[in-house]
């Protein structure tokens, strides 16, 4: 019996082997790759929010993936990797979002949907990954530069959303829309931050507080109130026309 497990043994290892004689991976299909990689993503996620960066070893993450250090390795190389892939699944989620909230008719209610998400419905160890990814950045180099591009894409997304809405009529803040984008970009920060080190953090009580002080820093016009401010607009620019050469 053990002889015939040898052979049998000895011919699939023939099979699977190329004629080189190395091992070769099987194929699997393009769809089943990309869910594999997500859900060794995830499996990080929860091991470097769990950890830190630096107390997760590979190891660690392949067990709770469930997968082996072979085909871990056919999708990601490093740590740096794997944050690498985590922060561009995060940002083409967050460009996603913003680009519902072009076409969202009322903005600031579409801006509090987004803060619900992020401070409520997504799991705590989410806020904890965002700190530690931050807390990285500042010390590796490699780190600082995904976390720096993504958040650069972030606010260059949000002020060109504030530009469209002032252009559409839909806003009138006081602040140019890079600097209302900014001001935005530290709430948010406030937000993850105190979440992740505090998970009975009660964002209800928060969220329609801080949404008060969006609804003023962004200053959302009606319909009727836009047309008054164009026509204010036109009039003013006629008036400043006709001006000077009735003081000829």
């Amino acid at each position: 019996m053990f002889v015939l497990f040898l052979v049998l043994s000895h011919r699939a290892n023939r099979v699977v082997a190329g004629q080189s004689g190395e091992m070769r991976m099987p194929k699997l299909k393009p769809t089943t790759q990309a869910a594999r990689r997500e859900h060794i993503l995830d499996a990080a996620e929860k091991c470097f929010a769990q950890a830190g960066f630096h107390g997760t070893t590979m190891q660690d993450i392949c067990k709770s993936a469930g997968v082996s250090a072979g085909a871990f390795y056919l999708y990601f190389r490093s740590k740096e990797d794997l944050i690498a892939g985590i922060v561009e699944r995060d940002r083409t989620k967050l460009a996603g979002k913003l680009a519902e909230l072009a076409s969202a008719p009322d903005l600031v209610a579409a801006l509090a949907k987004l803060g619900e998400h992020y401070s409520e419905e997504e799991p705590h160890y989410k806020r904890v990954l965002s700190v530690e990814i931050g807390a990285e950045a500042t010390r590796n180099p490699a780190v600082e530069r995904m976390f720096r591009s993504a958040d650069s894409d972030a606010l260059d997304s949000l002020a060109a959303l504030f530009t469209r809405a002032v252009a559409e009529g839909k806003i009138a803040p006081t602040q140019d829309p890079r600097t209302v984008a900014e001001v935005l970009a530290v709430m948010g920060d406030g937000l993850f931050w105190r979440r992740a080190i505090n998970p009975s953090w009660d964002a209800k009580a928060i969220l329609p507080v801080l949404m008060d002080l969006v609804r003023t820093l962004l200053n959302p016009l009606s319909p009727s109130d836009f047309n008054l401010a164009r026509t204010a607009a036109a009039t003013g620019e006629q008036t400043h026309r006709v001006g000077p050469e009735a003081a000829s």
